[in-house]
């Protein structure tokens, strides 16, 4: 890791971020060591936890978008952050004041080249949502309903100041401390970094919107916004205006028998399945605010700024390692966390073996009861922060939207079962998936074998990630 040169300009930045997170960071140090170096770890007590969580946060959110934005995401990220320092986390919002009318305005006029008022009509001065990167206006477009969504005024200068010094940060403490919990965290910063840099660009969300419109052509109970092309700049986009209640909003309407439960759970794991499994474009910011449901009955998807690629490899060795978990197979198991990227340099392959026994033995427990596996999955998050594992960033976003089903499932059906939902829907795509996946793949198992264990798929995925994410972890994604 290099350490790059921090200009003047950017030195009283740096100092309110160190003058904010010094202290608490110290502060968790000293809890291994008394004196950073050496001594005996310090005693604490969960409400101190609790209480310190509850002050990194509130420091967190004064530094302002892009720490809140990088605090989301360290929220799903259990290897790195333990509790409760991870549900503290997970409270923050990206909701922000609105921006000035004139200077979004002043935005539109430049990207447009003429008054917003000629362009498009009633456009509405007051936004209906405010983020960190952008705010959104309601208008009408040659007489259908739209939305203009609008990059915040120098909101890439800012994010790219604060990326920069918190790499520069991270790369100093990495030279000191070279643990893995630290080149985690550069991960991340790299992740995030690439990722809104993306979604700070308009014209490439509408061509994610484009390319999910195109995928999902063929599915009725889907609804993707259309886009206004040739409004679109950089810096606006313009979409379809879709109408909806957020979902974890529905109880009248399924009090009404307007929506029902199962069939939305279907349809959720239909569609991230396609696109995880199947396409490899994948919607990385499954949220209740993303994700409505209409008057008909269908899922409406929105905010397509954070689109990701799954390389075909990545699917078939999560593919292959979810069999082999299935065949409750540890080492092959091992062998595809290596294969994922999902293991930290140097260790030694009976280690991870060892802790994937542990795991399954977990996972196939046939006499766990929910409590049983409410207890054990509050175990592994706690343990998950001391192994050896490295969450892929693809692999996080597909445990959150696995929690938001399950936690979606769940708020309307006590019952709810994932996989007694999961395992026909994948069932319903083996041939497509199979084919897919496997492709002409000269290692690839014969296929009735691999037919024959594809139906348990679902089942076993969910209940790892089920038993692995507790409902917090659901409750906040």
């Amino acid at each position: 890791m290099s350490r790059p040169d921090i200009p003047w300009r950017d030195l009283p930045r740096l100092w309110t971020i160190l003058r904010r997170l010094v202290p608490l960071v110290v502060s968790l140090l000293r809890d291994r060591k008394r004196w950073l170096w050496w001594g005996a770890p310090r005693p604490r007590s969960a409400a101190f936890h609790e209480r310190r969580a509850l002050q990194f946060v509130h420091q967190i959110a004064t530094l302002g978008p892009t720490f809140v934005k990088l605090a989301q995401i360290f929220a799903s990220r259990a290897d790195l952050i333990p509790e409760p320092y991870l549900h503290a986390l997970g409270t923050l919002t990206d909701r922000v004041p609105p921006v000035p009318w004139n200077d979004i305005e002043r935005t539109l006029r430049s990207a447009w080249q003429a008054s917003p008022d000629d362009v498009v009509q009633r456009l509405n001065r007051e936004p209906i949502a405010a983020g960190s990167l952008g705010q959104v206006h309601r208008a009408q477009y040659q007489g259908r309903e739209v939305v203009v969504k609008v990059l915040r005024p120098g909101v890439e200068a800012v994010v790219d100041r604060d990326v920069r010094l918190s790499r520069a940060i991270v790369d100093a403490v990495y030279a000191r401390w070279p643990h893995i919990h630290v080149m985690g965290f550069r991960v991340v910063l790299d992740e995030f970094d690439r990722h809104v840099r993306e979604e700070m660009d308009f014209e490439r969300e509408a061509m994610q919107c484009l390319r999910m419109r195109e995928r999902f052509a063929d599915e009725p109970r889907l609804r993707i916004p259309q886009v206004e092309t040739a409004l679109t700049r950089r810096e606006v986009l313009v979409l379809e205006f879709l109408e909806g209640t957020r979902i974890d909003r529905l109880d009248a309407q399924i009090a009404q028998g307007l929506v029902r439960p199962q069939v939305l759970a279907e349809t959720l794991i239909e569609t991230y399945a396609r696109m995880m499994l199947r396409d490899g474009v994948f919607h990385a910011d499954p949220h209740p605010g993303n994700l409505l449901v209409n008057s008909r009955g269908q899922l409406v998807l929105l905010d397509f700024g954070m689109v990701i690629d799954v390389p075909v490899a990545t699917r078939r060795a999560l593919f292959e390692t979810i069999i082999a978990a299935i065949r409750r197979d540890p080492a092959g198991t091992a062998n595809g966390f290596f294969a994922l990227g999902m293991v930290a340099p140097g260790t030694a392959p009976e280690t991870m073996t060892a802790l994937v026994d542990t795991l399954l033995d977990i996972a196939y427990s046939e006499t766990a009861t929910i409590e049983r596996a409410r207890v054990v999955a509050d175990r592994v998050m706690r343990e998950l922060f001391n192994w050896p594992i490295i969450l892929p960033g693809e692999l996080v976003y597909f445990a959150r939207t696995a929690a938001l089903i399950e936690g979606i499932g769940a708020r309307y059906d006590r019952n709810f079962n994932s996989i007694r939902v999961a395992s026909p829907v994948i069932l319903r795509m083996r041939n497509e998936l199979l084919a897919v996946l496997l492709g002409d793949n000269g290692t690839r198992e014969p296929l009735v074998t691999l037919a024959a264990t594809l139906g348990a798929l679902a089942g076993s995925a969910y209940t790892v990630v089920k038993r692995f994410l507790p409902e917090r972890l659901a409750a906040r994604v």
